[in-house]
């Protein structure tokens, strides 16, 4: 009996399997080669701490990367290029080469760069996906791996400044995706009928740009161009993934993502809220805390607090005393048979005078 197959990966959206380019690649690929993998969908229970997934679990193997993956599900007699001759075995891996230098920096930068895109869409949709307090910090850092691989691979002379480099990349993205429509012509996949290996990283690499709805547009709008393309995702999706992972048809994921949408950009704001209220804290000066003094009376001012005038008021009579008087008496007791001073009453009666104190 084959050992249980599980591939931890991001979850879907906007109708598609997973948002995810890299764990949609895995995804496919175990469809088109009938490899039975158990598909564990990251939620805000993941204890993950650097992102790194697609993650494939076996019994005694834990690998991650899509190209290892692909590898280690051939070694289990899981393969979808055994139809294919040599020749279109190397254009499989050239134009794997070709999406990853050309295609994918322009993906990483709509994604997780482009300051609208990520703040409305990326960064809400996985934040929303992981556990506090990693959602504060897990997209944050995603979006720098991507700019420092945009940056490692374009970042040479002569384009020096990012601006310069979003061009480059975004003239080469163009070009890959004619390539790619030129080569699938009016084919369902790119060798034929049967779907292989580059079908996998095409529709991996293309569906997310297909289907996420972004404020910046600009690759998505060139794709939906080119609509032989567009019909190859359709076709996978409706063939292979007809239901998302959690049973919902896309038409009614689409209304769940719309609801989750707005709750997702609200954990957004908050989270903002609490990155701008810790930056402050640091920021904010750390003063020792200080005293607070201790009024002191000068034996004058002392004499002059106790020189103020008491009034007392009886039925029919008012009395007035300074409050040193009345001090004294009151340290001294009742007098005359513990009667009130003021007042006559009892030591068991209730005093009927009521004091006003005039400065």
């Amino acid at each position: 009996m084959a050992a249980p197959l599980e591939l931890s990966c991001w979850g879907g959206g906007w109708g598609l399997p997973s948002v995810h380019s890299e764990s949609l690649v895995v995804m496919a690929y175990a469809k088109f080669s009938g490899a039975p993998l158990k598909v564990n969908v990251i939620d805000n229970t993941w204890r993950g701490s650097r992102g790194d997934v697609p993650v494939l679990t076996s019994e005694d193997n834990i690998v991650s990367q899509p190209a290892k993956i692909l590898n280690f599900l051939r070694k289990q007699k899981y393969n979808a290029d055994y139809e294919l001759s040599a020749k279109q075995g190397a254009d499989t891996l050239a134009y794997i080469a070709l999406l990853e230098e050309k295609l994918l920096p322009a993906m990483l930068h709509t994604f997780w760069v482009e300051s609208d895109n990520y703040f409305s869409v990326t960064k809400p949709w996985f934040a929303s996906r992981i556990p506090f307090p990693l959602s504060l910090i897990l997209p944050g850092r995603m979006s720098k791996g991507a700019l420092n691989r945009i940056l490692l691979t374009r970042g040479e002379p002569p384009l020096y400044h990012l601006r310069e480099v979003e061009a480059q990349i975004y003239r080469d993205a163009k070009e890959c995706l004619n390539l790619l429509s030129n080569r699938l012509g009016t084919s369902q996949f790119f060798f034929g009928d049967t779907p292989s290996t580059l079908d996998a990283y095409v529709f991996g690499f293309l569906a997310p740009l297909y289907k996420v709805r972004f404020p910046k547009v600009q690759l998505q709008e060139h794709l939906k161009q080119l609509s032989n393309l567009c019909r190859f995702c359709d076709d996978i999706l409706n063939s292979y993934f007809r239901l998302s992972l959690g049973g919902i048809s896309p038409a009614g994921q689409e209304t769940v993502d719309a609801n989750l949408q707005k709750l997702t950009q609200l954990v957004n704001k908050e989270s903002n809220l609490i990155e701008k209220m810790d930056d402050n804290l640091r920021q904010s000066p750390q003063l020792p805390p200080r005293k607070l003094p201790t009024l002191k009376l000068t034996p004058a001012e002392e004499e002059r607090e106790l020189n103020v005038l008491v009034i007392v008021t009886m039925p029919g009579r008012k009395v007035s005393l300074k409050l040193a008087q009345v001090l004294d008496t009151s340290r001294e007791g009742p007098t005359d048979s513990n009667r009130c001073t003021y007042c006559a009453s009892g030591p068991s009666s209730p005093c009927l005078g009521q004091t006003s104190v005039l400065s």
